[in-house]
C-alpha cells in the first residue's frame, strides 16, 4: 500500500515523540524477543511476550539458590518466605500502596481472584426484617466477573447489572445520608479498562459508589464494596491504588509480563478484609484447629489467611525478575502507557480513513471515543471489516488471511458478551438464537443470517513497533480493500496534529460510524464480487470425459505431503496408510502446515511389498519405518497419547532414527508417532444423526476428502480474473491448485459444486456416504510445492464460496470446497476392496436439498 506521506515512521515520530524507550526497539526486539522471527504478534490483551533475559535470569537465580517449602523453618525454607515477601511488597509499590494498606493473596489467576471474593463475601439473604445483598456489575464485563452470580443466586443475592452510562447519569448528593444505619453488604464490580474494546472507565468510580453518590449505590442503601478489574488495564497503563481505593482488586501476571503464567493476585484492603468468611481452610492457613472437634482459629495474618496450601513460590520468585526486566526496558508504565497509546491511536486512525475504490469505509470500529487521550483509551483496536457493498467480513476469514501473512489477532467475543451485544447490537434473542444455529463461544461461525457474532480485535505492548502497525495495515489494504484505496484525508490530518497528553486536549474527529459515503467518488466495480453465472460458467464442465476418478492421493504422514496412487486398497478407517502417522514437537503436540508449512516438503512413500514407510525430502538421506509390527510391541516403542481436533488418540512412537531425521530438516525437535493399532477413534459427528460409528485415523473429519476437478478449474478462472493478479498467482495451474486442497479423491464429469448436493457417491462398486462439506482454513493458502504463503486461493475462494450454510433451520457463512466422504468397511467381506484412478462415479443426489 502506498500510505499518504505523514504515515511513515518519520512523521509518526514527529506527532508521537513518546514512541519507544531509552533503547532502540528494533535493537530490543533483536536481543529479547528474537523467537518471533517475522511474527507480527498483535494479542497482547490475551496475553503479552515476555523478554529472554527475564527466563535467564530467573533460571539462573533457582539454578544458583536452593528455594524450599515456605511453610517450613529451614534456611532454604527461609529463603523462599523473605523472598516471596519482598515479591509482596514490589506488587504493592508497583500499585502505589502499601502493607498498611493492602494485603497480596497469591492465586491462579484473575479467575480464581475472583471467584474468592464470590465465596468469601458475606452475602446476606433479603427476609421479612432485613434487606438483602445485591450483586451488581456493569455489563461491560469479563465472564469470569459476570460467572459470580452462579453463586449468589443460590443465596437468595438480588442480581442488578448495570449499563455505563445508568453509572456516569445518575450521581446524587447527599444519597449517602439516606440509611445511614443499614449495614446490609452489597458488591459492585467493574473493569478498570474494556478487555473488549480499551475503554477506560473513571476510577472515581470506586469513590462514587462507596460513598453512594453513584447508581446504584444510590438507590440502595447498605455498605457498598467495589471490586476492581483491573486484569485488562495494567497490562499497559499505570494503576494508582492511593487515587482509587478499591476493595477488592483482581490481577494476572501474564497480562503484564508474559511469564509465569499460571500466577495472579487479589488485593484486598485490610480494613475489609476482616468481612469476608472463608469456609474451607487448607495447609497454612489456620492458627489453630482440632481434628475430633469442629474447632478452627485462623491465622491474624490475611495473606496467610487465604492462601489454602502451598503456594506456588518459585513462580512468585519469578515475579522479582519480572519487575526487573519491566522496569529496566522500558522505565516504568507511563513510559508502556504512551508508547502503546501512541500505536492504537495511529492504527485507529488508518483503519478508520480507510475506504473502498467506491468510497465506502472499510472498517466499523467498535469505540464510544476517537482515542482522544491514554486516560480514557488503552491499547486495544475492536473492529469488523466491510466488504465494498457494506456487507460484514467474517472475522474467521479476517484471522485464516491474517494467519497466512504471520499476523496474530484475537476473534470473537473475548470473553465479554455483554460488550460484543452492546457494539454488534446484538439483542439477547439473537444470542439464543446464534447458540441454536450452532454457535458458541470460541467457534470459527462468525456469520449467522449475515450478522456477525463476533470481531476482530488488535491490542499493542510494550516491545509492539510502528512496522507492527504498517504490516497490520498493509495486511488489510492487500486482502480486504477494493481498489483504488482512497483515504478519508480530513480524518488522517488528525495524525498530523502533535498532542501534549500532560493537559489531555480532544481531538476532534468523527466517529467512522457516522461517516457518510463520499458520492463524489465515482464507484468502482468490485474485482472480487460473489461469484456467479456467466456465458463461461459452460466452459467450466467438462469436456465430454465420463464421470470418473481422476486421481488418488494419500497422505501417510498428516500434514505432509501427497503419495498419488493408481490403484489403492480401501481400510477400515479409509485408505490403507492415510494420515496414520503424525508429526509432534517437543511438547507432543501435533504439527501441522498452519504453524510449520515446510512439513509439505517431506514426501513420504508407502511401500506394500517391503512393508516400509519411507520419509523424503531434498538434501537429505531417505530413512525408513516400518509399516506394521508383526509382534508385540517393544518396551521401547513408547505409548503416548495426543490430540486431533478435540479427540484423544492413543500413538506409538517411531523411534529415535525417524526423530533425528525430523529434527534435522525441521529445526526443533519433533518425533514421528502413529496411531496404536490397538486404538479405535470413532467419528464424533454423524450425518443424519445416525448411530452406525465410523472408525477414523488421524484425519480431522472423515475418513475421504474428495473434490470436483470442474470446482477446481472455476476457482482457477476466478483466481485468473481478479485485478491485479501477480505472477506468482498466474503459476497456480490446475494440478497446483489441486494439490493446495489436499484431497484424497479427484471426480470430473460433473458441473461445478454439484457435489454439494450429493447425499452419497458410488466409486466403482464402492458407496460411500457424504459427511459434509468441508470447511477450508488458511492451509490452502501454503504452496504444496515450496512451502511458502500466498494468499491469493483463500480471497478467492471466500469470494466465491462464502456461503450460507444452514444449520438447525438458521443459515451460517462458511468458507467450504469439497466434502467428506465415510465408507462402512466390511471387516468380514470376501474380496478386499480397491479403488483406481479411471473408476466411473455415480453421484447420488441428495433430495432434501
Amino acid at each position: 500500500m502506498d500510505f499518504p506521506t505523514l504515515c511513515t515512521f518519520e512523521s509518526f515520530k514527529k506527532v508521537w515523540s513518546r514512541y519507544g524507550y531509552s533503547r532502540d526497539l528494533r535493537d530490543l526486539i533483536a536481543q529479547e524477543f528474537t523467537r518471533l522471527k517475522g511474527i507480527t504478534y498483535l494479542d497482547h490483551a490475551a496475553a503479552t511476550l515476555y523478554p529472554e533475559s527475564l527466563v535467564r535470569d530467573f533460571c539462573q537465580d533457582i539454578s544458583r539458590n536452593v528455594y524450599g517449602n515456605p511453610h517450613s523453618r529451614s534456611p532454604s525454607s527461609r529463603l523462599t518466605h523473605d523472598t516471596v515477601e519482598r515479591v509482596r511488597y514490589r506488587v504493592l509499590q508497583h500499585f502505589n500502596t502499601t502493607p498498611e494498606e493492602y494485603s497480596v493473596i497469591f492465586v491462579s489467576g484473575c479467575t480464581e481472584a475472583l471467584k474468592l471474593v464470590a465465596l468469601s463475601f458475606p452475602w446476606r439473604s433479603r427476609t421479612a426484617g432485613q434487606a438483602g445483598s445485591h450483586f451488581s456489575y456493569l455489563t461491560d464485563n469479563h465472564t469470569s466477573v459476570i460467572g459470580i452470580r452462579g453463586l449468589t443466586s443460590e443465596q437468595g443475592v438480588a442480581l442488578l447489572p448495570v449499563s455505563p452510562h445508568e453509572v456516569e447519569n445518575t450521581a446524587k448528593e447527599g444519597a449517602s445520608g439516606r440509611g445511614r444505619g443499614c449495614q446490609t453488604p452489597h458488591l459492585f464490580c467493574y473493569p478498570a479498562q474494556s478487555n473488549f474494546s480499551g475503554r477506560k472507565y473513571p476510577l472515581s468510580h470506586v469513590k462514587g459508589i462507596q460513598a453512594r453518590r453513584l447508581y446504584p449505590a444510590c438507590d440502595h442503601p447498605g455498605r457498598w464494596f467495589v471490586l476492581l478489574d483491573a486484569a485488562s488495564l495494567v497490562s499497559c497503563s499505570p494503576l494508582d491504588l492511593q487515587e482509587c481505593p478499591a476493595d477488592f482488586i483482581p490481577i494476572s501476571f501474564y497480562k503484564m509480563f508474559g511469564f509465569p503464567t499460571g500466577l495472579g493476585a487479589l488485593l484486598i484492603r485490610n480494613d475489609t478484609a476482616a468481612i469476608l468468611k472463608k469456609a474451607y481452610f487448607g495447609g497454612g492457613t489456620a492458627a489453630a484447629y482440632l481434628a475430633g472437634e469442629d474447632y478452627y482459629v485462623q491465622t491474624a495474618n490475611i495473606s496467610d489467611r487465604f492462601e489454602d496450601g502451598t503456594i506456588s513460590f518459585l513462580d512468585i520468585i519469578a515475579l522479582n525478575h519480572s519487575f526487573d526486566a519491566l522496569y529496566k526496558i522500558t522505565g516504568g508504565m507511563d513510559n508502556i502507557q504512551l508508547h502503546t497509546f501512541g500505536l492504537a491511536r495511529y492504527t485507529y486512525t488508518v483503519l478508520s480513513s480507510l475506504c473502498h475504490g467506491n468510497g465506502r469505509p472499510v472498517a466499523q470500529i467498535y469505540t464510544e471515543g476517537q482515542f482522544e487521550s491514554p486516560n480514557t483509551q488503552g491499547a486495544i483496536l475492536n473492529f469488523n471489516l466491510m466488504d465494498c457493498h457494506g456487507q460484514m467480513i467474517g472475522y474467521s476469514q479476517v484471522d485464516k488471511l491474517a494467519s497466512l501473512y504471520d499476523i496474530h489477532v484475537r476473534t470473537g467475543c473475548f470473553c465479554n458478551t455483554g460488550a460484543c451485544q452492546f457494539f454488534l447490537g446484538m439483542t439477547n434473542q439473537q444470542v439464543k438464537r446464534n447458540l441454536q444455529a450452532g454457535h458458541v463461544c470460541g467457534d470459527s461461525i462468525d456469520l449467522v443470517d449475515g450478522q456477525p457474532t463476533g470481531s476482530v480485535r488488535v491490542s499493542f505492548g510494550y516491545m509492539s513497533t510502528f512496522e507492527d502497525c504498517q504490516k497490520f495495515l498493509s495486511f488489510v489494504v492487500d486482502c480486504f480493500v477494493e481498489k483504488p484505496v482512497k483515504v478519508n484525508q480530513d480524518r488522517m490530518q488528525k495524525l498530523n496534529q502533535t498532542q501534549n497528553f500532560n493537559q489531555d486536549p480532544p481531538i476532534k474527529v468523527t466517529n467512522r460510524t457516522t461517516d457518510q459515503v463520499d458520492e463524489r467518488h465515482n464507484p468502482v466495480v468490485p474485482s472480487w464480487s460473489a461469484c456467479g453465472g456467466s456465458e463461461e460458467d459452460e466452459d467450466a464442465r467438462n469436456h465430454g470425459e465420463a464421470n470418473t476418478l481422476t486421481n488418488i492421493y494419500i497422505y501417510p504422514i498428516k500434514s505432509c505431503g501427497a503419495f498419488e496412487v493408481h490403484d489403492w486398497p480401501v481400510g477400515p478407517l479409509g485408505l490403507l496408510y492415510d494420515r496414520g502417522w503424525m508429526v509432534v514437537n517437543g511438547n507432543g503436540v501435533c504439527l501441522s502446515q498452519k504453524r510449520e508449512p515446510r512439513l509439505c516438503l517431506i514426501h513420504p512413500q508407502v511401500r506394500l511389498d517391503s512393508n516400509k514407510l519411507l520419509l523424503q525430502t531434498p538434501g537429505m538421506d531417505t530413512i525408513s519405518v516400518p509399516l506394521e509390527n508383526n509382534t508385540q510391541l517393544h518396551t521401547s516403542q513408547e505409548l503416548c497419547q495426543s490430540r486431533i481436533c478435540g479427540d484423544r488418540v492413543q500413538t506409538v512412537d517411531c523411534g529415535d532414527e525417524a526423530a533425528a531425521w525430523l529434527s534435522e530438516f525441521l529445526g526443533e525437535p519433533c518425533r514421528l508417532i502413529r496411531q496404536s493399532p490397538h486404538f479405535i477413534r470413532d467419528m464424533k459427528r454423524k450425518p443424519d444423526g445416525g448411530a452406525t460409528s465410523t472408525a477414523l485415523s488421524l484425519v480431522n473429519e472423515a475418513q475421504y476428502l474428495m473434490i470436483n476437478r470442474t470446482s477446481v478449474e472455476f476457482i482457477q478462472k476466478h483466481m485468473s480474473s481478479r485485478e491485479e493478479c501477480s505472477n506468482d498467482h498466474q503459476l497456480l495451474d490446475t494440478d497446483k491448485l489441486i494439490s493446495r486442497f489436499r484431497a484424497n479423491l479427484v471426480v470430473t464429469g460433473v458441473e461445478p459444486f454439484d457435489e454439494d448436493n450429493w447425499s452419497d457417491l458410488i466409486v466403482g462398486n464402492t458407496r460411500f456416504q457424504v459427511a459434509g462439506r468441508c470447511e477450508r482454513c488458511q492451509m490452502i493458502g501454503v504452496d504444496q510445492g515450496t512451502g511458502r504463503k500466498t494468499k491469493e486461493l483463500l480471497l478467492s475462494l471466500s469470494a466465491c464460496r462464502t456461503g450460507k450454510v444452514s444449520q438447525n433451520d438458521y443459515c451460517c457463512t462458511k468458507v467450504t470446497f469439497g466434502v467428506y466422504l465415510n465408507h462402512h468397511f466390511q471387516e468380514n467381506s470376501f474380496e478386499a476392496m480397491t479403488l483406481s484412478v479411471g473408476s466411473v462415479i455415480q453421484p447420488v443426489a441428495d433430495n432434501s436439498c
